[in-house]
């Protein structure tokens, strides 16, 4: 090997496996946490109290205000709730809303994070945290926020429909795709972001087959643990900045964006990150255009096609283009307006993906 590279490995610990939600209170003392706000969104309020039932009286109270993209008044009022409580630590429950919200806690209060995801959105594995302040999404990277323990139990995410199951996991999905080829990859983050695809693409199908299937839905966890983390050692690039902007902006759905504009940040990318491509083949099952099966894919498991089925407005193509072309950031093809313009108006029409889509 004669690559040279810096891997960072992030501090965290994992319990994994079915039943392991049980272990919970022993992860809270593993930690020396005696007071821990329960953070869910309104949709996982069961889920939530059943948190709360098994940890006793070291939770401290249920906030189920958890929303997408985590805007700034929510994120103050979870703050305040955990000041006002006296809160030594959070548990998450759910996906990237619930982890957002308990890492904005943890941004304003350095309080740690116990997290227990019950989607495959993988903010439990990175030190990413987002704020939305008048339709703006910023992002930034903090070791504060990076739960401490992460609690994988497949039975809690089998209650999740098989609609989001998708989605989520290809949002997932583009973790890896974009750790592949970012700036500050390294062989390790490749291998993790291969195998995390691979298993994501073989448990998914399995799971919209058959929802209660404990070993899809282990099968996918752990993918969604594999590109969280990938996502969360390296620097995010095109379709991420997408992403962002289209759920800040536009307050898109988060994992049904992500699987949309997918293919389409893919097909532009692909071409100048021939390992990356390799690698996906792979993963997909010895394809010869990624981005092409992944759209298929889509397709095949039911999932959104295009922007427009999201809520998105053809006038919005161009605000979005010019915010995420405003600023630099590290991508493997240089873009431009007319590029990213001509991505995402094939991704509203939901047309095949292109590599050259402002042809």
């Amino acid at each position: 090997m004669t690559t040279k590279f810096t891997y960072d490995a992030l501090p965290m610990r994992v319990r994994f496996g079915t039943g392991s939600l049980a272990e919970l209170p022993a992860e809270l003392d593993h930690l020396g946490l005696t007071r821990v706000l329960v953070l869910c969104s309104p949709e996982q309020k069961d889920t939530g109290d059943q948190i709360a039932r098994i940890l006793g009286s070291r939770a401290v109270g249920v906030l189920a205000e958890a929303v997408m993209h985590v805007p700034a008044e929510a994120a103050q009022r979870a703050s305040d709730e955990a000041e006002r409580v006296g809160a030594d630590g959070c548990v998450t429950v759910g996906g990237g809303s619930a982890i957002g919200l308990g890492k904005a806690i943890a941004l304003n209060h350095n309080l740690p994070i116990v997290a227990v995801p019950t989607t495959y959105a993988g903010s439990e594995m990175t030190p990413v945290w987002g704020l939305t302040t008048n339709g703006r999404k910023q992002t930034g990277r903090d070791p504060r926020v990076l739960p401490r323990s992460v609690v994988y139990d497949p039975e809690l995410s089998a209650t999740l429909p098989a609609s989001m199951s998708v989605t989520s996991g290809i949002n997932a999905i583009a973790h890896a795709v974009e750790a592949l080829y970012a700036p500050d990859s390294t062989p390790i983050i490749s291998l993790m972001a291969e195998d995390g695809v691979r298993a994501l693409v073989a448990a998914l199908p399995a799971i919209v087959k058959n929802p209660s299937d404990l070993e899809a839905r282990s099968n996918a966890l752990y993918g969604s643990w594999l590109c969280g983390a990938c996502l969360g050692a390296t620097t995010m690039s095109l379709h991420h900045k997408l992403c962002h902007a289209l759920g800040g902006t536009l307050n898109l759905p988060h994992a049904q964006t992500h699987t949309v504009v997918l293919p389409y940040a893919l097909a532009f990318n692909q071409p100048a990150a021939p390992q990356a491509k390799k690698a996906l083949s792979r993963a997909l099952g010895d394809v010869d255009d990624p981005a092409l099966k992944l759209w298929v894919l889509a397709e095949e498991l039911g999932a959104p096609r295009s922007l427009a089925e999201l809520g998105m407005l053809e006038e919005d193509i161009d605000r979005i283009a010019e915010e995420v072309t405003s600023y630099s950031y590290g991508n493997p093809r240089p873009i431009d307006l007319a590029a990213v313009r001509g991505i995402l108006r094939d991704a509203w029409a939901g047309d095949k993906p292109r590599e050259n889509p402002s042809a």
